[in-house]
């Protein structure tokens, strides 16, 4: 039987076995990360990299020590108010490394399961211009999240304590939650153009479509960069906002240029 010709339960089967792949392959690594670490051993000094297996120094816990030095704003503590905190801020990183580590299998499993109904020359173009595309766009945002969102608006919250001299503390719950919230809503934001891109060139919308109804796509970035912020002050928002503002336009100066070289 072609592929074309899969009775519809042949595909959910198809379906469910790549979404199993995922599920195992995804919780193979955050248990992975919880249970090994990367140690050094010098060896007639000469120091080597080695993945251990560990209780206290695992990957999870040396990616959680990672983001609090590179992150935390200087003069703020990291505390932990309650037993099992730091337990859990490391379960949560090694979710966010397994999620971001299985991008490429989730891409593939994706892209195994609709490439049947493409021919040779539609495969590849879907996989160079919507999966690879996809995977690439999410790490920038979490890259774009780690060296500028984060950073600047840690500082700009934590500045006003610092200014009039009180100590500031930093719950370490709080802060990975913060970070991870972060890193989700701009890799997931960064693929905006893609998106934008994507309906045009099916035919579904075109390029006016885009420019007429901006001030309804401002009103939603707005709504969603208010939801996504974990704080209630109504000015984080913006660092949200802003770079989606700018995505959109980017994502308008890819597809007026599409349509100029037709």
């Amino acid at each position: 039987m072609a592929p074309g010709d899969m009775l519809f339960i042949d595909h959910v089967k198809e379906l469910r076995n790549r979404f199993l792949r995922i599920i195992v392959i995804t919780i193979a690594l955050m248990i992975f990360c919880t249970v090994f670490g990367i140690q050094i051993v010098t060896v007639n000094n000469h120091s080597f990299y080695f993945i251990m297996p560990t209780v206290y120094n695992n990957i999870a816990s040396q990616v959680t020590l990672f983001l609090s030095k590179s992150l935390v704003p200087h003069g703020v503590e990291l505390i932990q108010t309650a037993p099992g905190q730091s337990l859990y801020a490391q379960i949560y990183v090694a979710i966010l490394i397994s999620v971001s580590c299985s991008i490429p299998l989730i891409v593939r499993e994706v892209f195994g399961f609709i490439s049947p109904a493409m021919s040779f020359t539609s495969r590849k173009k879907a996989f160079f211009t919507f999966l690879l595309p996809t995977t690439i766009l999410f790490l920038s945002g979490m890259v774009f999240s780690f060296y500028l969102a984060i950073p600047i608006t840690l500082t700009f919250l934590y500045q006003y304590g610092q200014s009039i001299g009180v100590l500031t503390f930093l719950n370490i719950s709080d802060f990975i939650n913060f970070v991870l919230q972060f890193f989700i809503a701009f890799g997931i934001s960064f693929q905006l153009p893609l998106v934008m891109f994507i309906l045009s060139a099916s035919g579904l919308v075109n390029l006016q479509f885009w420019i007429k109804n901006f001030k309804y796509a401002l009103l939603i970035i707005i709504i969603f960069g208010a939801v996504i912020t974990p704080d209630g002050s109504g000015i984080t928002m913006w660092f949200i906002s802003i770079p989606m503002l700018l995505l959109y336009g980017i994502g308008i100066a890819i597809i007026k240029l599409r349509v100029s070289n037709k």
